[in-house]
Order: structure tokens, then C-alpha cells, then sequence
């Protein structure tokens, strides 16, 4: 399975969303809070190439953006070809 990483905050709703469609697809996932972290919160805007919003997921390294994507990419069945994609 690929490896997730979603960055986030303790009171984003759009975080919490995504998170839950995560882990209804029964999909382990690396948590990363920058809410009072502001060196972490910069590490993910350099690695989300300038995005600053959360949440920002990545699959196994690649940003794939935020929870509107995620639900995207699930509408169109490309979240399953790439969470079965191994790490």
C-alpha cells in the first residue's frame, strides 16, 4: 500500500473530511499537525510547492493537493489506483 501523509490542523474542517474518507477506505495514514508549528507548517508549504492552505496530502512523496482533490481523485476511481501503489 502507498504511504500517506496528510498535513494538517487540529481545527480544519476541511482536514477532518479528508481524513475520514481515508480511513473509511481503511487507509493508514501519517498525520503531520502544524497547527502550532510554525517550521513544520513551512517545511509542507515548500513541499506543497507554495500551497498554505490544509489539508495538503501526498501518496507516496507526490502532493496530490487538498481534501477537494482527494474527493476528486475518489469520484473518478484514481484514489484506488494510487493508494495500491506501493511505497
Amino acid at each position: 500500500m502507498a504511504k500517506v501523509e496528510v498535513y494538517s490542523t487540529r481545527y480544519c474542517p476541511y482536514c477532518m473530511r479528508a481524513k475520514a474518507l481515508l480511513r473509511s477506505k481503511g487507509v493508514e495514514f501519517e498525520e503531520i499537525d502544524v497547527t502550532d508549528d510554525p517550521a513544520l507548517r513551512a517545511k509542507m508549504v515548500e513541499l506543497a510547492e507554495g500551497r498554505r492552505t490544509v489539508p495538503e496530502i501526498f501518496i507516496n512523496g507526490e502532493i496530490i493537493g487538498g481534501c477537494d482533490e482527494l474527493y476528486e481523485l475518489e469520484q473518478s476511481g484514481e484514489l484506488d489506483l494510487l493508494l495500491a501503489q506501493p511505497a
